[in-house]
């Protein structure tokens, strides 16, 4: 672990939410679970672990496994007394627009507006409220998220595919992870495209000075993000705006928004 190490522990006013650190510029690669050891007074490392199985840590919004390797400008926080809201899952009977299904899967078009799973914030009225309400066993993913095979941002509408069995979630999973499947987005953005196709490419990670938005940072800098890839054409040319066609090589959060800002 670097000496150089910007922290700091706050008690929120979440009672959800106990401890929140910040990791330095100069943070070397460590595991969460040791990074926490440093932190957390009378906490043991069997203690630690167990939390993280549970849910009760995340980093940068998202919930993480022990071996996960902290790195610069990580926003960490930790649950430990009580179980996160997102765990708490309640069926909700909210109307679902499906557009295929069979034994295996369901695929339904989410509207804007609606949070895929719940989180800081949105712990109810979410897709899985909806999902577990209108579908009976469903099979969790790697973060105990029933049928959640791959999401879309709160204000995306479009198709999410959902996973019915087992053997559909681990089939749909290691698709998305060989990204052998293919997305495309249409959106409106604003401006004019010089080139009416093209690829955008940029690693994207938390902004340094807002840690809820995402930002592309620059070879030079010293955190550098996560690599995005974006491929685009321009459908229409409408003046102050153009409407695009947009393929993802990645799945970054805000990938769209980032690259086309």
């Amino acid at each position: 672990m670097s000496k150089d190490i910007e922290h700091d522990s706050i008690e929120s006013l979440d009672k959800h939410e106990h401890y929140q650190f910040t990791a330095g510029s100069g943070q070397d690669p460590l595991r969460v679970d040791k990074y926490l050891m440093n932190f957390i007074e009378n906490a043991t490392r069997s203690k630690i672990q167990q939390g993280i199985k549970e849910g009760a840590v995340t980093v940068n919004g998202e919930v993480v496994k022990s071996n996960y390797k902290v790195k610069p400008h990580d926003d960490i926080r930790v649950s430990f007394d009580h179980p996160p809201h997102e765990s708490l899952l309640v069926a909700e009977d909210i109307p679902l627009n499906i557009v295929y299904e069979d034994d295996h899967l369901v695929v339904v078009n989410k509207p804007a507006g609606m949070v895929v799973h719940p989180g800081h914030g949105n712990y109810s009225g979410t897709l899985i409220n909806a999902l577990i309400h209108h579908f009976e066993n469903l099979p969790n993913n790697s973060s105990n998220r029933p049928g959640l095979v791959h999401r879309i941002d709160k204000d995306t509408s479009g198709l999410l595919v959902v996973a019915k069995t087992e053997e559909a979630m681990a089939y749909l999973s290691a698709q998305f992870a060989a990204k052998t499947s293919e997305r495309e987005y249409i959106a409106i953005v604003w401006g004019n495209f010089q080139e009416k196709s093209g690829t955008v490419e940029g690693n994207i990670g938390r902004h340094p000075k807002n840690r809820l938005q995402n930002t592309v940072w620059l070879d030079d800098e010293a955190y550098k993000g996560k690599p995005a890839v974006t491929h685009y054409t321009v459908t229409e040319d409408l003046g102050y705006v153009s409407v695009i066609s947009c393929r993802l090589e990645t799945g970054r959060t805000h990938q769209i928004r980032v690259h086309m800002k």
